[in-house]
């Protein structure tokens, strides 16, 4: 999936790569937007001559990717994911591109302080939820959701799960037996078309509690059955989801809602998240 984004009011070809999860931006366009330059093949050259790092760095971070031309055809793009244009800011001299290195300074620097002192990376987060409009109530729900989410993650670890492709396979099982739906088929469910979209970030109160139930669920069992490599904890994963599953049936039986809601809060601006509609429950 490839698209344009601005970047100071210009555009910047980009594409999606699903399976490491991350956009890839074009080189060539980013660095014409910094620094102006009317032959930006051969800045670039002489950027990569200048700076050892990043040419050893290149060979390795920034792949050709398929990306449309100024005439539409689609021809391969030397590109960077986040990371690495950050990379290759750093290393161009120029006064649009400083603001830039100012902030990765500043992100730096805070980062280095959230691991001396680790609640305050939990303060910042809660700073950026309040400042796009999230309730108070809310946000409780969804930092007690991340730390019952790690405490998950760090058990599947030490029970010889391996991370990424693994943790999202037993995560789609936990979601699947809680709510019927996998985390993809559910942001459709809530129209989040955006790769980068947090599932999470869309729910409601209660969908929040329910997935926390899941995923606590499914850290007990794990636990009790010491359930040892991926075949094991997926059982334990869909008993884990089944217990959230059930509460939440039991909920719409005696309340007459559905828990599960097609609403976002992609529209979310100032102030807290309006009450979002209840539905009728559907049959599982």
């Amino acid at each position: 999936m490839s698209s344009l984004t601005l970047f100071e009011e210009k555009q910047v070809r980009r594409a999606w790569n699903q399976a490491e999860e991350k956009w890839y931006f074009s080189i060539d366009d980013v660095v014409e937007v910094l620094t102006g330059s009317i032959n930006v093949k051969d800045y670039v050259k002489k950027l990569r001559k200048r700076d050892p790092a990043l040419e050893a760095y290149w060979g390795t971070n920034c792949p050709l990717v398929a990306m449309p031309g100024a005439d539409g055809k689609i021809r391969p793009i030397r590109a960077a994911n986040t990371e690495g244009l950050l990379r290759l800011i750093q290393s161009i001299p120029s006064p649009k591109a400083e603001p830039f290195k100012l902030w990765l300074a500043k992100v730096g620097y805070e980062r280095l302080e959230e691991i001396e002192n680790p609640e305050l990376a939990a303060k910042r987060m809660r700073q950026i939820y309040e400042q796009k409009g999230y309730s108070e109530d809310w946000i409780e729900k969804r930092l007690r959701g991340i730390a019952v989410r790690d405490e998950l993650t760090d058990e599947w670890k030490k029970r010889g799960v391996k991370e990424q492709k693994e943790f999202a396979i037993l995560t789609a099982e936990i979601s699947k037996a809680t709510f019927g739906m996998t985390p993809s088929e559910y942001k459709a469910h809530k129209s989040l078309a955006n790769p980068k979209e947090n599932l999470r970030d869309h729910m409601t109160d209660l969908e929040l509690i329910f997935t926390m139930l899941g995923e606590a669920s499914t850290t007990e069992i794990a636990k009790k059955r010491d359930a040892q490599g991926f075949q094991q904890n997926k059982t334990a994963a869909k008993a884990g989801g089944t217990v959230a599953g059930n509460a939440r049936k039991e909920l719409e039986a005696q309340s007459g809602t559905r828990v599960s809601t097609p609403d976002n809060f992609k529209a979310l601006t100032e102030g807290p998240p309006k009450a979002l509609p209840r539905r009728k429950p559907k049959a599982d």
